[in-house]
């Protein structure tokens, strides 16, 4: 885990939170966030932090962890900075 110095103290836990949400449904956090007006039970699940900002890391097409991104000004500029970082880290 990593944080500027200028983000704030509660973006250790959200992007914990995102990352949690995204490894659990394997899904990128801003699409079940678009779903949950058609099953808003999703945000009562223990951990589940449902903002965009999540997304699951594959290889070879299975789920093998998740990005979680917190402190950018909107919750899809924390999805691109999280699967830009994946995408460079992983060279795919």
């Amino acid at each position: 885990m990593a944080r500027s110095e200028n983000a704030g103290p509660h973006t250790l836990g959200a992007s914990s939170g995102k990352a949690f949400t995204s490894a659990s449904a394997r899904a990128l956090t801003s699409d079940i966030a678009k779903n949950l007006p058609n099953n808003p039970a999703l945000a009562d699940i223990p951990g589940y932090l449902v903002l965009a900002g999540g997304a699951p890391i594959r290889v070879g097409g299975a789920v093998v962890g998740a990005v979680g991104v917190g402190g950018a000004p909107s919750g899809l500029t924390d999805e691109k900075c999280g699967t830009d970082a994946v995408t460079t880290v992983l060279g795919q």
